[in-house]
């Protein structure tokens, strides 16, 4: 359950229910339905909620106003009303990798928790046997019912993996998630593996086709069975074959009978083209990208183990790490084992002792009390709140447990460290390195490789990095008080925010600021400090001080509607920024053609914080003009 879960079940139903939902976006602060019947919603009973702003309707879309945690809500909401977080199904744009990113890691994240879960029941199976065979305690043979259990509870999920990843790949393409399944439990069928198969025929195949065996025919045409218990990518690669199947098909059956028609025919259709041609294409194809990483691996495993640990979590911040882990997971299903991943296992350990070090020398009272639980978070092998918060913020601790990691991982690879389960994060994947036997030398090669890099990365940080943080004050009659200034990111006619045409800026309930309408479509940053959110379509993004403001720059009204059309970013989120430095180019011109207003709202977001904000009274504004002075 979800932080927001109440409020969202609220919401959802003041909306008229899930039934009433046709879709759900979300931008920077806000929820935007598309709503069946707008009459349906009660909006004053959303804007007296508790955790809601206002309520705002606009461009065919019921607008839920809800701040800076809206993502947080919208998985929430999502989850309430049952509706896929995937946009329709439909990959997300740009380039054909970032596709290929996109599609990997809706298939593979939904179901991770899941998956180490399973890995660490055998990994805690592995360690009673290694416990058994060292002490002598107690007998755990591994034909023990004790031992089968805890097995079948672990192996289950990487067993059928293709009816886990059918559903997943499903949601992802828009296909119906129950045919999904079915194409996933399909290739689990005990009878069609090849290995089933080639048993039933001891003299070997009657045909062959490309030199391959092919046991049995469908409709007179040679049938290359495979194995796919336990496989991965054909199952994703049949559903997306299935998906655009289904798209026809609702087209031209009539609506009355496509409940069961349309599964029908996609099954019909989509399992005999993936059983004589998908899979074993995307079979052989897997086959060769994992021969290509372990001969990779074998010409210089250190130099591998250094690329992939000191990378690991470049990779991550980028989403990058979706085009790695698919293999480690075909590589565990197939074989038992993976060694693909095990270059990055101490790259959690480097980043916590890095915060470990930071700790002891911030000056920011504020960073040194995130620092508690980004530590303890970072054990458990979730460095997020590490790298955001406090490390990459600062640049060279974020690059110094990128060294600790490289070590690591050239340790880890080095003495040939083997994963047996997609186990925990953090302390919790020690286990995955127990071999089923009992076998515990890699994980010992494991706990060497956390030492060292967790002390490379202290050493280095606690003596090599200096906190700048500087408070920065001025002393009044009144006694001492933080001013910050806050330049104009924008060039244009300033206005008062209350003359703003969007009802949630102008009443103020986002934050105090001004509006900009822009003579140049251009933002900079308006202080030093670090861009803390920037959302995809590029129209809005937020930015705190190094003294801890907080700035929402919204450029334009609705233009997340344009989905980054006419907007250029040339910084990304977790960047640090100096004052009068590029941050966003959009085209006036074209996105009012668009028919899309540019008025920009430019607000601090945490005024509460504050005992004063202090607007400029200038009617035109550059880039080196004060716009707003906060007072603390």
């Amino acid at each position: 359950m979800g932080k927001y879960r109440d409020l969202a079940e609220k919401i959802v139903a003041n909306v008229g229910g899930k039934e009433n939902i046709n879709s759900l976006t979300h931008c920077i602060t806000r929820l935007r339905f598309k709503l069946k019947d707008e009459g349906k919603a009660n909006d004053d009973v959303l804007k007296n909620m508790d955790g809601v702003v206002t309520v705002m309707k606009s461009g065919g879309q019921y607008q839920v106003v809800i701040g800076n945690h809206v993502p947080a809500v919208y998985e929430d909401v999502i989850d309430v009303a049952g509706i896929s977080a995937d946009s329709g199904g439909e990959a997300s744009g740009g380039s054909i990798f970032n596709r290929i990113i996109d599609i990997l890691s809706g298939c593979f994240q939904p179901f991770l928790g899941a998956l180490s879960a399973a890995g660490m029941v055998k990994g805690l199976n592995a360690l009673l046997v290694f416990i058994a065979s060292q002490t002598g305690w107690f007998e755990y043979a591994q034909t023990g019912g004790t031992y089968l259990m805890l097995n079948a509870i672990g192996d289950a999920i990487f067993y059928f993996m293709p009816v886990i990843v059918g559903y997943t790949a499903a949601r992802k393409f828009g296909l119906n998630t129950m045919v999904g399944i079915v194409i996933g439990a399909a290739l689990c069928y005990p009878s069609i593996q090849a290995s089933t198969l080639a048993a039933a025929y001891p003299d070997g195949a009657a045909q062959s086709l490309f030199g391959l065996p092919a046991y049995e025919t469908f409709l007179g045409i040679p049938w290359v069975a495979g194995n796919y218990t336990s496989s991965v990518m054909p199952v994703i690669f049949i559903v997306a074959f299935a998906a655009q199947i289904q798209k026809l098909a609702k087209r031209v059956i009539p609506e009355l009978v496509q409940t069961f028609f349309v599964p029908f025919f996609v099954l019909l259709l989509a399992l005999p083209v993936g059983f004589l041609v998908i899979g074993p294409i995307i079979s052989g194809a897997t086959d060769l990208l994992s021969l290509g990483f372990n001969n990779l691996m074998a010409f210089s495993p250190a130099l591998y183990g250094l690329v992939l640990g000191a990378l690991w979590q470049v990779l991550v911040i980028f989403g990058l790490h979706w085009a790695v882990v698919p293999m480690a997971i075909m590589q565990m299903t197939e074989n038992g084992f993976s060694q693909v991943l095990a270059g990055s296992f101490a790259a959690s350990f480097a980043q916590t002792a890095v915060i470990v070090a930071m700790f002891f020398k911030l000056k920011d009272k504020k960073l040194k009390t995130l620092a508690v639980p980004a530590i303890i978070s970072g054990i458990c092998g979730v460095t997020e709140p590490a790298i955001y918060g406090l490390s990459l913020p600062k640049k060279k601790p974020f690059i110094i447990s990128c060294i600790g990691a490289a070590i690591g991982g050239m340790i880890m690879m080095m003495n040939g460290a083997t994963s047996y389960q997609m186990g925990g994060l953090g302390v919790f994947g020690i286990v995955s390195y127990i071999a089923p036997d009992g076998n515990a030398q890699y994980a010992w090669t494991a706990i060497i490789a956390i030492l060292v890099a967790a002390a490379i990365s202290f050493t280095l940080t606690y003596f090599f990095w200096k906190d700048d943080y500087v408070e920065v004050e001025m002393t009044d009659t009144a006694g001492q008080v933080r001013k910050e200034i806050v330049t104009s990111p924008v060039a244009g006619a300033m206005m008062p925010l209350s003359t703003s045409k969007d009802e949630a800026f102008a009443q103020g309930v986002l934050g105090k600021g001004v509006v900009i309408h822009p003579e140049k479509g251009e933002v900079i940053a308006p202080f030093d400090g670090t861009v803390m959110t920037l959302f995809p379509t590029k129209h809005a993004i937020g930015l705190i001080s190094d003294n801890g403001l907080e700035l929402l720059i919204h450029i334009g009204l609705d233009t997340v509607q344009l989905n980054g059309e006419h907007f250029t970013a040339h910084v990304k989120q977790g960047d640090r920024v100096k004052r009068g430095q590029k941050l966003v180019s959009f085209d006036i011109a074209a996105i009012e053609a668009a028919g899309y207003s540019v008025e920009t709202p430019v607000i601090i977001t945490n005024a509460g914080d504050y005992l004063d904000i202090i607007e400029s009274d200038k009617a035109k504004v550059t880039g080196s003009d004060e716009l707003i002075t906060a007072l603390a």
